[in-house]
C-alpha cells in the first residue's frame, strides 16, 4: 500500500523567514556599510570597531524594537477583526451563515452544496471559517510581534558579526577590501540559503542580495571618503 501523498510547502515559513532574512541581510550590509565609511576616514583600527561593534548593538536593539512595534499593529488589526466578527455571530448569525455560504458560492460550488458545507463548518468552528475564508487569517499569516522581534534581533547581530569579525582580524591595510569582499560572501551564502530554505530559485536571491548589499556598501564608502577630503 502506498503511503498518504504529501506536499512539501513553504508558506508556513514565510513570517519567520522574512523576519530572519531581512534582519541578518540588514545586519550584514549596515555594519559592513558603517565600518567602511569609517575606514575611509579614520587611521586608528580601534575607531572603526568601535563603530562597527556600537552599530551591532543599535542595530539589533532597532530592528526588534521596529519589528515588534510594526508586527503588533498588523495583530492589533487582525484581533480588531476577528472581535467583529465574533459579535456578528453573536447577534446575526442567520447573516453570516448566508454571507459564508455566498463566499463558497463565489468560488464554485453550487448553492446547495455550498450552504451545506458552510452549515457544518459553522456549526464545527464558526469563528475560524470566517477568519480563515472571509478575512484570510490562517495559521501561517497569524502576527506574532514577539517571534518576529527576537529573530530580526538575534539575525542582526548574528549578520553584523560577521563584518565585524573580518574587520576584526584584517590588518588595517587590507580591511577595506576584506570587509567588502567578506561581506558580499556572506550576503551571497545568505540569499542562497534564504533561496533553499524558502523554496525559491537560488541564483536569482543570490544575486538579487548582492547587489543591494555591494550598492550599499559602496555608496556608503565614497560618502565616508568624500567627508574625509573635505572635513
Amino acid at each position: 500500500m502506498k503511503p498518504p501523498h504529501t506536499d512539501r510547502h513553504f508558506t508556513s515559513r514565510v513570517g519567520w523567514l522574512r523576519a530572519a532574512v531581512l534582519g541578518a541581510n540588514d545586519g550584514i550590509v549596515s555594519t559592513a556599510s558603517l565600518i567602511l565609511g569609517v575606514a575611509a576616514t579614520a587611521e586608528a583600527k580601534t575607531g572603526i570597531l568601535i563603530a562597527g561593534g556600537a552599530g551591532l548593538v543599535a542595530g539589533a536593539l532597532s530592528m526588534a524594537a521596529g519589528e515588534f512595534v510594526s508586527v503588533q499593529s498588523q495583530a492589533d488589526t487582525q484581533n480588531a477583526d476577528l472581535e467583529r466578527e465574533r459579535e456578528e455571530l453573536r447577534t446575526d448569525h442567520g447573516g453570516e451563515l448566508r454571507e459564508l455560504t455566498k463566499i463558497y458560492v463565489d468560488r464554485g460550488l453550487d448553492p446547495a452544496l455550498a450552504r451545506q458545507v458552510a452549515e457544518q463548518l459553522t456549526a464545527h468552528d464558526a469563528l475560524g471559517a470566517h477568519a480563515r475564508d472571509e478575512l484570510g487569517l490562517s495559521n501561517a499569516s497569524v502576527a506574532r510581534p514577539f517571534q518576529a522581534a527576537c529573530s530580526s534581533a538575534l539575525s542582526f547581530a548574528i549578520g553584523a558579526t560577521l563584518p565585524l569579525g573580518a574587520a576584526l582580524l584584517s590588518p588595517k591595510g587590507v580591511l577595506i577590501p576584506v570587509v567588502a569582499g567578506g561581506s558580499l560572501v556572506f550576503l551571497s551564502a545568505l540569499g542562497a540559503l534564504a533561496a533553499r530554505v524558502g523554496g525559491a530559485p537560488m541564483l536569482r536571491a543570490t544575486l538579487r542580495i548582492a547587489f543591494w548589499g555591494a550598492l550599499a556598501m559602496g555608496l556608503t564608502a565614497l560618502v565616508g571618503n568624500l567627508v574625509g577630503r573635505f572635513a
